[in-house]
């Protein structure tokens, strides 16, 4: 489909017409007096004689060149586009953080799969929490492990693909022994206020108890919650563990509340993966889509058939007059 972006500019078309009719060229009527020998007259005189005026009128190749060329010119300054298919475009509506626990205490080999065997914390999570980010398709997603300290695996992406391989490449103790969820929390805030999204999820994952936070995770929870980011904790731990290998249910509780979530625990595979399944459909997949339809111009096209016309018109009055001289 092709329209014009300025049609207002169409009305100019029968303005050649309006000039020919309301400024007509400048003619007057003379008496004058034909002489058969006035060469013979002016040669007595001792005077040259010159050419007077004379209005050459057009051709019909002239008049309708001259028709296309002004039709052309004015189509041109009409601005006419041709408008292609409507094309549509996702964009995520949503962040969703991923923050990972890998202190020393993710080496127990005490997770449970759905056939019976014993593999290491760290292994579990790393499959269940990958097929949930390849599941996020239209949000961006990022990641952060935490140990000792806490770092930024893969800041907010589209790229899921690349967020599920840094997050296998993660191993036990690559932070750190200890356990800084308050900092982890922290981390996360901060990363997410580069974020232009309004709706925010962190997800937080631990299997311990905070040993050295520099800011306590109930505060941090409550920061994170003025920012507009709610929090979703899970436990894959042992609560009823000793020293830093205790799983803080009650800290994990806090910290959802605190942030508008809520708490998981899993002690197996098969729970992990149906706490996400869960946590899925209360965060389901939000995108915004937008569509536009691409405008390609067309005037040049005009201006150049206006030229070639004009070009041709040239030539061809040339080749006339041409023709004429050798006759």
């Amino acid at each position: 489909m092709s329209e014009f972006e300025l049609p207002i500019v169409l009305l100019m078309l029968p303005l050649p017409l309006a000039v020919y009719f309301l400024l007509p060229s400048y003619k007057e009527r003379v008496s004058s007096v034909r002489f058969p020998f006035f060469r013979n007259l002016a040669s007595a005189a001792g005077q040259e004689p010159t050419p007077g005026s004379v209005v050459i009128g057009r051709t019909m190749i002239q008049n309708v060149a001259a028709i296309l060329v002004w039709c052309l010119l004015v189509c041109s300054l009409a601005q006419p586009v041709r408008i292609g298919e409507p094309v549509f475009q996702e964009t995520a509506a949503r962040d969703v953080m991923l923050a990972i626990d890998i202190s020393g205490s993710m080496d127990q080999t005490d997770f449970q799969t759905t056939d019976g065997e014993r593999i290491q914390r760290l292994d579990a999570v790393k499959q269940v929490v990958g097929d949930f980010i390849t599941e996020r398709d239209g949000d961006r997603v990022a990641l952060i492990v935490f140990g000792s300290k806490a770092y930024v695996q893969a800041p907010f992406t589209e790229d899921l693909v690349s967020v599920r391989a840094l997050l296998d490449q993660t191993e036990v103790g690559m932070a750190g022994p200890q356990t800084v969820i308050g900092d982890a929390i922290g981390l996360a805030i901060r990363t997410f206020q580069s974020s232009q999204i309004d709706q925010r999820l962190l997800i937080l994952l631990s299997d311990g108890s905070d040993t050295g936070s520099r800011m306590a995770p109930r505060n941090a929870a409550g920061i994170a919650s003025s920012e507009g980011i709610e929090i979703l904790t899970i436990g894959v731990g042992d609560p009823e563990g000793s020293g830093e290998q205790r799983l803080d249910e009650q800290s994990l509780r806090e910290i959802a509340s605190a942030a508008g979530g809520r708490y998981y625990f899993a002690n197996d595979e098969t729970a992990l993966s149906a706490i996400y399944e869960r946590i899925n459909e209360l965060a389901p997949r939000e995108v915004e889509t937008a569509s536009y339809r691409p405008r390609e111009p067309l005037g040049h096209y005009f201006l150049g058939l206006a030229l070639l016309i004009g070009l041709m018109t040239l030539l061809l009055l040339q080749l006339n007059s041409l023709k004429r001289r050798t006759v």
